[in-house]
């Protein structure tokens, strides 16, 4: 009989032993994959169960949380001119989840981030503190003539302003878009919305501005020469370069013409080259550079590499790989070179700003309950480019160009401006595909400085024009010219 009890006692034990080896297998290991699991409804229940901080915009809160009756997800996000800030918040689903902002920042704006907790006794009793408020770095006049200037070509594209001085995105466009409050719920017509999204052949989910990458065309022609006089392949801007017109590609016999008069591109300067966007300049002047100082001065300026802004962005891409006839593409931003509208507006802003890269940024500074600074952003080096007299040249020739070439149409009266104007092909069949059109501009103050700089991208594909219209000084310039007219009206206010 003692011999029975104590099989008994030690089967018990056992038995007592396993369920406390499970128990903490779950609390202490399974914990975080349970909680993350998306079939795990009190998750759900517990995310919606107050309202959410809000993302902020020149000082006012463009989202905003709603109860739900007769749901036990208390709360849904909505937001405010919703298509046109989507590329800045993302969204925030019951069903989704959650992108761009809203999901980077989900702990401090659900209530969750150890910041957000004053009082210690509140963590040891278990009470959530109010959702904490994430500033952006955006300027909504410029965010404003972003959108409705590609919403009035009714073109996909997209737009991007930084500060050049601190790396500050002014403004983040991408068309086609979406309304996030759309499908913030759970009901079906919601679920069939964001479906309907997904498989729309125009992407309006995507992010056009940062998460997708295009041959930059002739707007990379600036990097060119940047590289080319970092370098010393040319060491006056001013001097005529021997470089035919058309250009047979070296080790090829493809040869490349220009849209202007090869007539007027034979035989001259780097300056009169970027005036009238010479093909055959910058073709001959990459494969003289060299591949490997051509991507060196590339990845100062931010190529091959994700930045963070705190959102992550698609890397753009300037290759390891390359024989002598495609290094001469990437000289006029064809190739295999890619680049997102964010990267041009980073080399547009480098050259701006004297040659100083600075990280992009669009948040301006965390905040907790009763406006309370939990993290304040400060600019931050990217990297050094190119040496300042190499950016000060680009910067002449640039502004020469709008002055005298390509680039009037983005000119405003008593302000200095310089851009670049782009035509990138696409695709195997370069005749049968409609060709992008880019967009680049900087202006300064009088004090030398620039305040911003723009890069535009607008993909024709279905809009309703010839052949013959799509050109980046066209399409692009007006709306760089009223992004760059909205940030300057600021900055005279302040």
């Amino acid at each position: 009989m003692n011999r029975l009890l104590r099989h008994t006692a030690v089967f018990c034990g056992l038995l007592l032993l396993t369920l406390l080896a499970r128990a903490t297998w779950l609390q202490f290991v399974q914990a975080d994959s349970l909680a993350d699991d998306p079939s795990n409804r009190r998750v759900r229940i517990a995310a919606f169960a107050q309202p959410r901080g809000d993302i902020i915009v020149g000082g006012t809160a463009i989202t905003d949380s709603r109860k739900t009756p007769g749901s036990d997800l208390a709360y849904r996000r909505v937001y405010r001119d919703g298509p046109m800030y989507a590329p800045v918040t993302g969204y925030l689903s019951q069903a989704q989840g959650a992108t761009f902002l809203e999901g980077v920042h989900s702990d401090l704006l659900a209530g969750e981030d150890v910041r957000l907790v004053k009082n210690p006794l509140d963590a040891l009793i278990g009470r959530k503190p109010s959702g904490g408020d994430v500033v952006t770095t955006i300027d909504p006049a410029a965010q404003k003539a972003a959108y409705q200037g590609l919403t009035d070509l009714d073109a996909k594209g997209a737009v991007v302003a930084l500060d050049p001085r601190t790396g500050e995105i002014l403004a983040l466009a991408s068309t086609p878009s979406y309304d996030p409050s759309d499908f913030a719920g759970l009901s079906a017509r919601e679920s069939e919305k964001f479906t309907e999204l997904e498989r729309d052949k125009d992407k309006p989910l995507s992010n056009r501005a940062i998460r997708e990458a295009y041959p930059p065309g002739s707007t990379f022609k600036i990097l060119t020469a940047a590289a080319a006089l970092e370098h010393g392949t040319v060491t006056d801007i001013d001097r005529p370069l021997d470089i035919p017109a058309p250009y047979r590609l070296p080790q090829s016999s493809t040869t490349i013409g220009n849209v202007v008069p090869d007539s007027q591109c034979d035989g001259v300067s780097m300056r009169t080259a970027l005036q009238w966007s010479c093909n055959n300049v910058f073709l001959d002047t990459a494969w003289k550079t060299g591949k490997d100082k051509m991507r060196e001065t590339a990845e100062k300026f931010g190529f091959n590499a994700e930045q963070f802004t705190p959102v992550r962005t698609a890397a753009s891409s300037y290759p390891k790989r390359l024989d002598a006839p495609q290094t001469a593409l990437t000289g006029m931003g064809q190739g295999s070179l890619t680049s997102t509208p964010l990267q041009m507006a980073m080399v547009t802003a480098g050259i701006a700003n004297d040659g100083k890269v600075m990280k992009p940024q669009l948040v301006d500074e965390l905040r907790g309950p009763g406006l309370r600074t939990i993290e304040k952003s400060t600019p931050e080096v990217l990297d050094q480019a190119v040496s300042e007299a190499t950016a000060r040249q680009v910067q002449d020739m640039m502004e020469h160009t709008v002055t005298h070439g390509t680039a009037d149409k983005v000119r405003i009266p008593s302000v200095t401006v310089g851009g670049k104007p782009g035509t990138a092909q696409r695709g195997a069949d370069v005749r049968a595909e409609r060709p992008y059109a880019w967009f680049v501009a900087y202006a300064k103050q009088a004090d030398g400085t620039s305040p911003v700089a723009v890069a535009v991208f607008v993909d024709p594909e279905d809009m309703d024009i010839s052949r013959s219209e799509i050109a980046g000084g066209r399409l692009g310039a007006p709306i760089a010219r009223s992004v760059i007219q909205a940030v300057l009206d600021r900055e005279d206010e302040q």
